[in-house]
């Protein structure tokens, strides 16, 4: 397996790097240029997008005919680990969470004929999309065949019935994705829906706070009362909701690793910067050999969850599904994102602690890692389960 990136991969990389040390690192630790909710503020997004734009360094995750730039899974892993050296890169990129899944399934998924209505305002970053899947207990959570929002036939289309909550995004969000029980079917109950803001039939209930910092259009509560989607907004088929969530969430999982593996970087960078300047009883602290071993630790952690991302991500660009790889990514790096910033923290002292450092915003950011799509137990019963139905592939290279 040959870890060097393609000549045309590396240069694009370098520029990304190049574009978030010039124009986007300094907003980190200016909280003026935050909104309300702690994410940057959107006049001072939309001028860093025009300039992300400007570079040729706009959406790589999409096709260069639709304004993208065409980057494979591998140059994706490299790119995004530049990007979220800052706590806001990715969105200047139209690469963040929600919109980057969605656009990469939508991609996939939709026929050619609408990708100009659904697909093409995300692209541009004309629109915010969400993806409405989480339900109030008792309905599904990481078991989707517990799900409880309903699809019922209608002429021509289907009417849904049901609730939502933790949709990220969805106060601003025009497009979205629904998946609704349409069946029974233990493996065939769901269904994808692909519905506009300003159909009639659902409403926000209301956005739940949550530790923070949040996402533009919040995470909220929506509630479905015989919204109507037509036939032709089904995804796939009815009946593959499993299917498509599966294309929407294997890959945003993966992508999720590569930012974090970024974010956890730029921590140990800050801890780094910090403890060779500072000193105490008599000597630097990075001559302290505890203080080596802390970041030595971390260190390796986020080293060892950036090669099972780019292994994933190779096995993706293979047309494989990788999806114990995925799950191994996943688990491996979003313990060693909370390891990299704690450990920041500890070494910045009371500096890191305040507002004076991205640190904080990168530990209460750090904490969803471990359940956003998916939380770490779920993923550790897939990885077992492959395991125990077929061991020998655990040792195999390809």
């Amino acid at each position: 397996m040959d870890f060097s990136l393609e000549p045309e991969l590396a240069q694009f990389r370098d520029r990304v790097r190049d574009f978030i040390a010039t124009h986007v690192l300094a907003i980190d630790n200016d909280i003026s240029q935050r909104d309300e909710f702690q994410n940057i503020a959107m006049p001072v997004l939309q001028d860093l997008r025009k300039k992300v734009k400007q570079a040729g360094l706009w959406a790589p995750q999409m096709p260069r005919e639709r304004g993208g730039q065409g980057l494979p899974f591998v140059g994706l892993a490299a790119a995004y680990e530049e990007m979220n050296r800052s706590i806001f890169g990715p969105l200047c990129f139209n690469c963040a969470a929600p919109d980057d899944g969605t656009m990469i399934a939508l991609n996939r998924v939709l026929p050619e004929d609408m990708k100009s209505t659904w697909l093409q305002p995300i692209i541009d970053g004309d629109v915010q999309s969400a993806f409405a899947m989480t339900e109030p207990e008792p309905g599904a959570g990481s078991d989707p065949s517990m799900m409880r929002t309903r699809g019922e036939r209608v002429n021509g289309g289907w009417r849904i019935y049901g609730r939502k909550w933790y949709t990220t995004g969805a106060g601003n969000a025009s497009i979205f994705i629904l998946i609704a029980r349409t069946s029974d079917d233990p493996r065939k109950g769901l269904t994808a829906f692909l519905f506009h803001k300003d159909q009639p039939g659902w409403r926000l209930v209301r956005r739940i706070g949550i530790m923070g910092p949040e996402d533009h259009g919040g995470h909220y509560e929506l509630d479905f009362d015989g919204l109507e989607v037509p036939d032709k907004q089904v995804l796939l088929n009815v009946g593959d909701g499993l299917k498509f969530a599966q294309i929407r969430l294997g890959p945003a999982r993966l992508t999720h690793c590569m930012r974090w593996t970024g974010m956890a970087r730029r921590a140990l960078e800050i801890a780094v910067d910090y403890v060779s300047r500072r000193e105490a009883f008599g000597r630097r602290l990075k001559d302290n050999d505890v203080i080596r071993a802390m970041l030595g630790d971390a260190a390796m952690e986020v080293e060892t969850g950036r090669l099972l991302t780019m292994r994933a991500a190779w096995m993706l660009d293979r047309g494989e599904r990788a999806q114990k790889e995925i799950s191994m990514a996943k688990v491996v790096v979003s313990e060693a994102l909370q390891k990299a910033v704690d450990t920041a923290i500890q070494l910045c002292g009371g500096k890191g602690y305040s507002t004076d450092l991205p640190l904080e915003w990168m530990y209460r950011y750090a904490r969803l890692a471990r359940l956003g799509d998916g939380t770490s137990e779920v993923h550790r019963m897939v990885i077992a389960r492959h395991f125990l139905e077929a061991p020998e592939e655990m040792s195999t290279w390809g």
